[in-house]
């Protein structure tokens, strides 16, 4: 009976050493715009996600989280909020993000973007073993072209551009004047000047 409680709890640390070290695999894959988590092989979590735009770059790579960070903001982009942010490698992380709309297409500067619902599972799961997770980074680019505004089906309006009315300005052209006849000729009689008598020394 010794033997057998003793066997008993032996196999009960083996399954939660087991347990606390089961490996999670994140794959993120470019060119589908998805991430998948796996837990000792097993599909727990698939997601959209964007990953960078056209002229930015999330580097392929098997990675190993950095570091963790609940609230997160980024220094480089105006302050942009990154909610539970795991760092992969130097300034690229797994994030949420507030732009919902864009999951599913190319959107990032270079992160890889999650729902903040998404994000907070993904970060609680790693934190309590960071050091089982694997983060695969696979696919091809897909900014093979810029993203291009959707266009409107409503109905067709037509602009006709308005006439032109072109106002003519009458330019009144006056004959050129001589310089010489432009002025009048005065004749002016010279200044009289009052004569002065000689001035001698015997008037002081």
């Amino acid at each position: 009976m010794r033997r057998l409680a003793v066997a008993l709890f032996v196999l009960a640390l083996s399954l939660a050493a087991h347990a606390a070290q089961a490996g999670i695999v994140v794959t993120v894959n470019k060119s589908a715009q998805e991430l998948t988590v796996e837990v000792d092989g097993v599909t727990q979590y698939r997601w959209p996600v964007s990953t960078a735009r056209w002229g930015y770059n999330t580097p392929n790579g098997t990675y190993r989280p950095q570091r963790l960070e609940r609230q997160w903001y980024s220094r480089k982009y105006d302050w942009s909020p990154m909610p539970y942010s795991i760092f992969f490698a130097g300034g690229y992380a797994i994030h949420g993000s507030n732009e919902i709309s864009r999951l599913g297409r190319p959107a990032s500067h270079g992160c890889i973007r999650l729902h903040p619902k998404n994000a907070a599972v993904l970060f609680d799961l790693v934190k309590r073993n960071p050091g089982a997770t694997r983060i695969d980074i696979v696919g091809g680019r897909p900014d093979a072209a810029p993203e291009k505004s959707p266009r409107r089906t409503g109905p067709q309006v037509e602009f006709r551009p308005r006439k032109r009315v072109m106002h003519e300005e009458r330019i009144v052209r006056r004959r050129a004047v001589p310089a010489e006849e432009s002025f009048e000729e005065i004749f002016l009689e010279p200044p009289r000047y009052r004569s002065r008598r000689a001035v001698q020394w015997d008037d002081f």
